[in-house]
């Protein structure tokens, strides 16, 4: 996985097709993603199925929970099938829009 911090969030990458190879390599190494914002970039990832995205469910509730935002860029999905719990944006902007939004509604004590 290619992972790219930023001042606020970290973007990780897959670096081959498998997504559930990549969520154990995410769930290794999730002790260095505490206390960060996340993006995961499936953009590149051609025929992603929502239940490959579903895998990522818990990791999305458990860093929630933690009062830190989790986002996945995936094409090609209908958000209409994706649990209101799993944050999915076609874009990079989007993404970065969430991440905003979130910080309002943590102020805001939501």
């Amino acid at each position: 996985m290619k992972i790219t911090k930023d001042k606020k969030f970290i973007l990780i990458k897959p670096v081959d097709a498998s997504l559930e190879l990549f969520l154990k390599n995410v769930e290794n190494e999730y002790h260095n993603f505490k206390g960060e914002h996340l993006i995961l970039d499936f953009s590149e990832i051609i025929n992603t199925k929502i239940e490959e995205l579903l895998l990522f469910l818990n990791i999305s509730s458990t860093h929630k929970e933690n009062g830190t935002s989790f986002v996945i860029i995936c094409t090609g999905i209908n958000i209409d099938e994706i649990p209101d719990e799993l944050n999915i944006v076609p874009t990079f902007k989007e993404a970065l829009d969430i991440l905003e939004m979130d910080a309002i509604e943590r102020e805001l004590g939501f």
